[in-house]
């Protein structure tokens, strides 16, 4: 099974028309070289295209489109190619990792259909030891203690959870020096979750109602890169 990338969305903002129909407003917002860029980016954004490597280089990219060290253009590139696709796919630049990615919007009802439960709590819970306590690896031991004492089924149960976080291209292994296994978020985990999701997951692990920009700035996500923001996630 083909897993693409996914952005966990509002469920109804998503209906029954196929994504593929969102591909034909392409060619009315970009030239003939840029929608191949655009299709080698989602090609190589498939989790099983290329496994451990999603995604574009900026420089393959830039490449592609002629336009080396042109940031006005590469920037526009990717704003019109979120305006014709917005509604199914959004294509992100993270310029800490070099990746440029094409995600899937996917409802959260349906998200689960792909990781369970007690894959996106430990999707969470790496997304937060990372990206706001700034933690560049999360270790398994961490996972261990956070998810319960250590033992052979704990261990297993955690290793196979993680393991459909690995095959969407959402964690990879890192080399932290040391014996004990690592992970680290990748582009595609990073921005797995769509800004208002992170909204409503805050609001009701505070039992509280919160600003966007409180939510964004506490999982320090500026949103740089042109993305769509949707401010009524329902799950």
């Amino acid at each position: 099974m083909n897993k693409e990338p996914m952005a966990f969305e509002n469920e109804e903002e998503n209906d029954n028309t196929n994504p593929l129909t969102a591909l034909q407003a392409v060619q009315g917002y970009l030239a003939k070289g840029e929608e191949l860029a655009f299709m080698q980016i989602l090609f190589s954004s498939s989790a099983t295209i290329r496994r451990g490597n999603f995604g574009l280089s900026r420089k393959e990219v830039e490449k592609l489109l002629d336009i080396t060290g042109d940031d006005e253009a590469f920037d526009s590139f990717l704003k019109r190619v979120n305006a014709a696709v917005s509604r199914y796919f959004q294509v992100i630049y993270d310029e800490r990792r070099n990746q440029v990615v094409a995600l899937m919007r996917v409802p959260a009802k349906q998200a689960r259909n792909v990781l369970s439960k007690e894959s996106l709590a430990i999707l969470m819970f790496i997304f937060y030891h990372q990206e706001v306590l700034q933690n560049e690896y999360t270790l398994f031991s961490q996972l261990i203690q956070s998810f319960g004492h250590e033992s052979l089924q704990v261990t297993r149960k955690i290793q196979a959870n993680l393991d459909p976080l690995k095959k969407i291209g959402a964690i990879e292994n890192y080399e932290a020096g040391s014996n004990e296994d690592a992970y680290q978020l990748t582009a595609i985990g990073v921005h797995l979750f769509s800004d208002s999701y992170l909204r409503r997951y805050t609001e009701f692990s505070q039992s509280n109602q919160l600003h966007m920009d409180d939510v964004l700035r506490f999982f320090k996500r500026y949103n740089l890169n042109g993305g769509v923001t949707d401010d009524s996630l329902e799950d």
